[in-house]
């Protein structure tokens, strides 16, 4: 049985936080966590000092397209490699694989080639699909192709989770489209996250759809309607819902850093969920690039169509992260539950990963007091080192 410590780390544990903590992992899990380094080891344990860096749960990025070149609509193997052995240096260990609005073929041969990709310890853990369209609003599509969005389709989602292996764990959708309320009922009764984005629906469709079992907000306060006084719209219901766990990019481009104070004041860490939203440019050089088939222009910090519409981020999480940080009265305990904790919880992961606790999977980030990633452990297998 293979054994690594973790010492000399201020370990942000479940319930509490540990100074000069240490963790002992063996075969990908936590076997137990330490206040301070155990005198006695497995035989042939590794060693990392963590030189009093923080240890969080590793990141979970619940929405992203791409990174490193690749994009999960290329639906190669490669491609999905790649992304899994980019992301843990920004910090992440696990993923949801995001689809966009595209013809059928093209959406179907992405949630196969997920469905077998052969999976490991040492990379981000692929933990599911993140179907981002095509039931979407038309108005509303920002960089979804519109020539692809369709009405909601209960048959054609259940072919499509067919294809996937039973993947597909989140679903982005308009509301306003499924006004009886039985697709939602239908994907939430399964165990789907249903959330609702490229959506023009106001305040009174979304407390109509949360009724129906709508429980998120895609990228929230882009491509849906804003807070208006005459009504708050979908923004103002996830201020206001505490059903409600709401998508944030964290890059200062996609929502300003006032807006983002304004959120976690009132929507607050305990129900926001930090994403890149990023696409295949990310972590490569500026230029022309493409996402769902529309080419694309990356400058240093941002990635747009030709007639300026964003389209996705090149953002890494521990970036996002360090933003939020950066705001009034959050802290490092807050970001493990935007970026770790609450992603887990709302996945129905939170028995395995999203928080440092004997017997979960060893997804660890270990990240100075700025949020520079040093070390990324996942499952057990260094993924990183900074």
């Amino acid at each position: 049985m293979s054994s690594l410590l973790i010492s000399n780390v201020n370990v942000y544990a479940e319930n509490e936080e540990i100074p000069g903590g240490a963790i002992l992992v063996r075969d990908g899990k936590i076997e137990e966590v330490f206040r301070g380094r155990p005198e006695e080891l497995p035989e042939g344990t590794e060693e990392i000092d963590g030189s009093s860096l923080n240890a969080l749960p590793g990141f979970i990025d619940g929405h992203i397209h791409g990174a490193a070149g690749a994009d999960v609509m290329d639906a190669t193997g490669e491609t999905l490699g790649k992304m899994a052995g980019f992301l843990p240096g920004e910090g992440t260990t696990a993923f949801l694989a995001t689809t966009i609005t595209q013809s059928h073929d093209q959406i179907e041969h992405a949630l196969q080639n997920i469905a077998v990709h052969p999976d490991g310890p040492g990379v981000a853990e692929i933990v599911g699909i993140h179907l981002e369209g095509p039931f979407v609003e038309k108005s509303k599509a920002g960089a979804q192709p519109a020539e692809y969005i369709i009405e909601p389709d209960a048959e054609l989602f259940r072919r499509w989770q067919e294809l996937s292996g039973g993947r597909i764990k989140a679903v982005t959708m308009a509301p306003e489209h499924d006004r009886s309320g039985a697709f939602i009922r239908e994907l939430s009764s399964a165990g789907v996250v249903v959330s609702a984005g490229h959506t023009g629906t106001g305040f009174a469709g979304m407390k109509e759809a949360v009724v129906h079992g709508v429980s998120q907000v895609t990228h929230l306060c882009n491509a849906m309607s804003g807070i208006h006084h005459r009504d708050v719209g979908v923004v103002g219901a996830a201020f206001l819902l505490d059903e409600l766990k709401a998508e944030l990019i964290a890059d200062g481009i996609h929502v300003s850093r006032e807006m983002m104070q304004l959120i976690v004041d009132n929507v607050g860490p305990g129900r926001l969920l930090l994403i890149t939203d990023s696409m295949r440019a990310k972590g490569l050089e500026p230029g022309d690039y493409e996402l769902g088939g529309q080419p694309v222009r990356v400058t240093e910090d941002r990635a747009v169509l030709a007639d300026g519409t964003l389209a996705g981020s090149i953002l890494k999480m521990n970036e996002g992260a360090r933003r939020m940080l950066s705001l009034e009265g959050v802290t490092m305990r807050d970001i493990v539950k935007m970026a770790s904790e609450n992603p887990a919880r709302q996945l129905g992961l939170f028995n395995r990963k999203g928080s440092i606790r004997a017997g979960k999977d060893a997804d660890i980030v270990l990240v100075d007091d700025d949020l520079n990633v040093k070390w990324t452990i996942c499952r057990g297998g260094v993924a990183y080192e900074g």
